[in-house]
């Protein structure tokens, strides 16, 4: 039982002072808290404004940029490999499959976190450089993440699997009401592609022009909206769908290519900063040292 202490003044009237502890007998009731009450000889009664935000009750969950339904910690499963027993299959459970190192994957890791749904969906890690072969023969034939395991079905694709957690599951809406902002988000989930491709050329090559082009369509869709930092104003799934790729573009980019994609991008650059603080996402992180070298590997050849 969480403990909470108020102070009182001892020259407060009976009344009022009943009445106050009447109110604190509710709440104590109705919170299951235990109340300490202090007395002074110091002046009128108080109450200070620390107790009183503790006595309101919690607002109803909104789509922020530290969301609270991200803020139940987990301790991550290890990744199961070539040697794992598989998991009981269609056995009710919802389990979603990943890769702690795949950005599509971590999009609807992301999408799950910030549902506030990790005690519904339970994460299934997979050894992408030595999967098990029941993942594929039992699983998912695609034999690549993400994919979800739900209601006796198997689905795959990240970007159908963020909406379909967000239409199918509680938790707060990750999606828009506003037809405008539906419109705009269709339009920005239908990029993610041609984003992430245009990049590539630089992370292979000499794609300058492409990859810059590509960072200036995102600066130019964060200002559309002005009523937040992100793409739709307030947090979706369009900012999660890119979240994974500019944390990893952007520091394999300054370090190994010597290009800032944020130089000359305040939109960009404020976004991400604010993305970094939500809590949903945060927890599917890793260093910007791994990513770095995680990418100097896969593109050795062009380096």
């Amino acid at each position: 039982m969480e403990a909470l202490n108020l102070s009182y003044c001892s020259c407060v009237g009976s009344s009022r002072l009943t009445s106050s502890r009447d109110l604190l007998n509710s709440f104590c009731l109705s919170t299951k808290k235990k109340i300490t009450i202090k007395f002074s000889n110091t002046g009128a009664f108080s109450l200070k404004n620390q107790a009183f935000i503790s006595l309101r009750r919690p607002r109803s969950r909104t789509i922020s940029a530290a969301m609270a339904t991200g803020s139940v910690r987990e301790v991550l499963p290890p990744a199961l490999d070539s040697t794992s027993e598989p998991p009981p299959l269609f056995d009710g459970t919802t389990r979603l499959y990943i890769s702690y190192t795949c950005p599509y994957a971590q999009r609807v890791w992301i999408t799950r976190n910030c549902k506030g749904l990790q005690e519904k969906i339970k994460l299934v890690p997979i050894d992408l450089q030595n999967r098990p072969a029941w993942y594929k023969e039992k699983v998912y034939p695609a034999n690549k993440v993400p994919s979800l395991e739900h209601n006796n079905e198997v689905k795959g694709e990240s970007l159908d699997l963020i909406k379909y957690i967000d239409s199918n599951f509680e938790g707060p809406s990750l999606f828009p009401d506003d037809p405008a902002k539906r419109e705009f988000a269709e339009e920005l989930l239908a990029y993610t592609d041609s984003f992430s491709k245009a990049v590539m050329t630089l992370l292979k090559g000499d794609g300058v022009d492409e990859a810059g082009a590509a960072f200036d369509y995102i600066e130019m869709a964060l200002s559309k909206f002005e009523d937040g930092p992100f793409f739709l104003g307030q947090f979706s799934l369009v900012d999660i769908a890119y979240a994974p790729f500019v944390e990893r573009f952007v520091p394999f980019l300054r370090e190994v290519k010597k290009y800032d994609a944020m130089a000359g991008r305040p939109k960009l650059e404020a976004w991400f900063e604010e993305l970094s603080k939500n809590e949903g996402f945060q927890q599917t992180r890793r260093e910007p040292k791994e990513l770095v070298e995680a990418y100097k590997k896969r593109f050795a050849a062009h380096l």
